[in-house]
């Protein structure tokens, strides 16, 4: 008689009824975190429970893949508080102050992000900071110099100079010393940016313009200030000016957030996010993108956001169309529907007016997919579905735009958390080692 048998483990589902794949705790802790803002609810889970569930897999997980997966977090995916909050969650277990302070010391790249951390570690209570978190915190203090130390020097519940009092950092030279008893004293001079003029009351419109004229308003903090600039009455000149300058690797979903609540800049928001796409290498062959645009997508990636799931997925699709050599563009909800590759912001309103959002039909999607002609398909997702999802035809990857628990996209998948343009820098790295299929 047999009594060591195989061990079954009872079946997992999709929030839509589809039956999802078993994965390890580290698997599950990374699709928990590549892809969330943390603390945020989503139209599945809320963040309580999310954050809950993370804290559950971190004590489940190995400290130094912890580790790992929170540099991953802030260097590769660009999150700010979930890193922190994993490095919180590890200073909970004995034995591990290396691994925090190792962490922290990575992680922590602006100096607002000293002070989160602290008030992430008391969010339920003041209580001893961990040795390693103080030796974390104290070795993040000495990348900061006196401007971007004032920039962040705010009145909130902890401040810049209780991480020095707590963590008793050592200065690197005799002028780091000098900023730190300035910064105590609250002497630190003030930076020329956007955020200290607005806060100390100076006028939006002649603030905002002398910016531009001066070219100190980057890429990035134009983007997210384009609302406030066209409230102010900001020269238009000015604002179209803006946008023949520099923007670096400003990802498309945040030109699409901006479309928002400035369309008439179409045509300068869609020629500078084109130049940020001209450098990226080409992805050879066909590429099938298969956009999810049902109900679920539809929701806002924060409570302080205005852009959807859908807009981060037509972004990533926006990018991936641009460096492919021959890109099919299909959208799946209660149907599976191919959309033309039109290039940059297009393609974006192109996506979003493709069908109706409801129903998850990503099954049905696939099994219509593999019947064509791809090198590769590459799936963009919050892997939710209605029906059973088929393995791909092709090399398959499935691309999780969101923080559920049960997920669709393993096994002969290649399964990717985040949506940040190293999404492209993993498939050419994959497939530059990866044999064909």
């Amino acid at each position: 008689m047999r009594t060591n048998r195989p061990m079954h483990l009872p079946p997992v589902f999709t929030h839509e009824g589809a039956k999802a794949s078993h994965i390890t705790p580290l698997q599950e802790l990374r699709r928990m975190t590549l892809s969330a803002l943390l603390f945020e609810d989503t139209f599945y889970e809320s963040g309580s429970d999310q954050s809950k569930r993370v804290a559950e897999l971190v004590a489940l997980c190995k400290p130094e893949d912890v580790m790992n997966l929170a540099m991953k977090c802030r260097n590769r995916m660009y999150l700010r508080h979930m890193p922190l909050f994993l490095a919180r969650e590890l200073a909970r277990r004995k034995g591990c102050g290396s691994y925090v302070a190792e962490t922290l010391a990575s992680v922590i790249q602006r100096p607002d992000e000293l002070t989160e951390y602290l008030a992430i570690y008391w969010k339920d209570g003041r209580k001893p900071v961990s040795a390693g978190s103080k030796r974390g915190l104290a070795r993040a203090f000495t990348k900061f110099n006196a401007e971007t130390l004032a920039k962040y020097d705010r009145a909130n519940a902890v401040k810049l100079k209780d991480v020095l009092r707590i963590t008793h950092a050592k200065a690197e030279s005799t002028d780091q010393a000098a900023v730190w008893k300035k910064l105590i004293a609250g002497e630190l001079e003030s930076p020329d940016t956007w955020e200290v003029a607005l806060s100390s009351g100076a006028n939006k419109k002649d603030t905002f313009e002398r910016l531009l004229r001066e070219k100190k308003l980057g890429g990035l903090a134009f983007l997210r200030n384009l609302r406030n600039m066209i409230g102010a009455g900001v020269d238009t000149n000015l604002i179209e000016d803006r946008f023949r300058g520099g923007f670096g690797k400003v990802l498309p979903f945040r030109f699409v957030a901006a479309l928002r609540y400035a369309p008439r800049f179409v045509a300068g928001l869609d020629s500078a996010m084109q130049k940020c796409l001209v450098e990226i290498p080409k992805l050879p062959g066909t590429t099938g993108v298969l956009v999810d645009v049902s109900g679920s997508m539809d929701v806002n990636i924060s409570e302080k956001s205005e852009m959807t799931r859908v807009d981060v997925a037509a972004g990533l699709a926006v990018l991936i169309s641009a460096v492919a050599e021959r890109p099919r563009i299909f959208t799946f909800s209660y149907k599976t529907v191919e959309v033309p590759p039109y290039p940059g912001l297009a393609l974006v309103k192109t996506i979003h007016d493709s069908q109706q959002h409801g129903a998850t039909y990503l099954g049905e999607a696939i099994r219509i997919l593999s019947k064509e002609k791809l090198d590769r398909l590459i799936v963009i997702t919050d892997e939710q579905s209605h029906d059973q999802v088929p393995n791909p035809a092709t090399r398959g990857y499935m691309i999780n735009v969101a923080a559920n628990q049960h997920g669709v996209g393993y096994g002969p998948w290649v399964h990717i958390d985040g949506w940040s343009e190293r999404v492209l820098d993993f498939i050419q790295e994959f497939e530059r080692e990866a044999p064909a299929v």
